[in-house]
């Protein structure tokens, strides 16, 4: 299969030209049925305007419904789906993954909540929606998966001395390293970020990188079929994985192309 290219155009014509069981890791950050028209930055070189808007939930599975079932036939059975949404339809995405036609409840993994900071933090009526979520999904209960560890930080910050427990210490104080939780707390590509391309949904290569490591492995080919910004695909090159991007929006190719090309991926 050809890898290092991006396909313009509707994902769903592409995915029918693509062979079953060809894909180790797909990750997709599709439409959110959101309701929103996102702007051009000022400044942009290219158009990068888009809506996100459906009539209605069921418009917004009735679109995506078809493009996950490519997505699933596409996907080898040791091979791992993240769909990235938000409170918006994350609910209704679940109940439709689970559905056995698709990737079935049985191989559903994790809701993964990605926690960050961003401006507008103080609303009157409800509690300010600072996370997204990403349900992890496999082929099947035989897949990669890669355990990443974190830092757990000890009570008192102080080392606990227990028998057969490696422990750490940092400016922060003492820690131990477990098994990563399924709430990550990663930063936004913020106005002055380094990697902001002034892509409106871009998302952080650090929370991509999480992901490519944990459900794949080097010379493994990573899908994201809603690439945009190309996060998902930079984050497979820099890792030594293979990958294959599609977006319907030539300014977002335009740009992953960039991307990509800068990075000699």
């Amino acid at each position: 299969m050809k890898t290092g290219i991006i396909y313009c155009g509707d994902c769903l014509a592409k995915l029918k030209d693509m062979s079953t069981g060809s894909i180790d890791l797909i990750y997709i950050d599709p439409p959110f049925n959101s309701s929103r028209s996102y702007r051009n930055p000022s400044g942009a070189a290219c158009d990068r305007r888009f809506d996100d808007r459906f009539d209605g939930v069921n418009a917004y599975l009735d679109y995506m419904k078809p493009r996950i079932k490519e997505l699933h036939r596409v996907l080898k059975p040791t091979g791992s789906f993240y769909y990235h949404c938000d409170w918006h339809a994350s609910h209704y995405v679940k109940v439709m993954l689970d559905s056995p036609e698709l990737f079935g409840y049985g191989n559903f993994q994790n809701e993964i909540v990605w926690c960050y900071r961003s401006g507008g933090a103080s609303p009157r009526r409800r509690f300010s929606r600072k996370h997204d979520i990403i349900l992890f999904y496999t082929g099947s209960g035989d897949y990669v998966f890669n355990g990443l560890k974190e830092k757990s930080y000890n009570r008192g910050l102080k080392p606990y001395r227990f028998q057969g427990v490696d422990e750490y210490v940092d400016n922060a104080g003492w820690y131990t390293r477990v098994g990563m939780k399924d709430y990550w707390e990663i930063n936004m590509v913020g106005r002055t970020s380094r990697e902001r391309l002034d892509y409106p949904t871009q998302k952080p290569l650090a929370l991509l990188e999480r992901i490519v490591s944990a459900s794949s492995n080097e010379g493994d080919i990573v899908l994201d079929a809603f690439c945009s910004s190309g996060t998902a695909l930079a984050a497979a090159g820099k890792l030594g994985r293979r990958w294959i991007g599609i977006d319907i929006s030539p300014a977002a190719c335009k740009l992953a192309r960039q991307r990509l090309g800068a990075m000699r991926l």
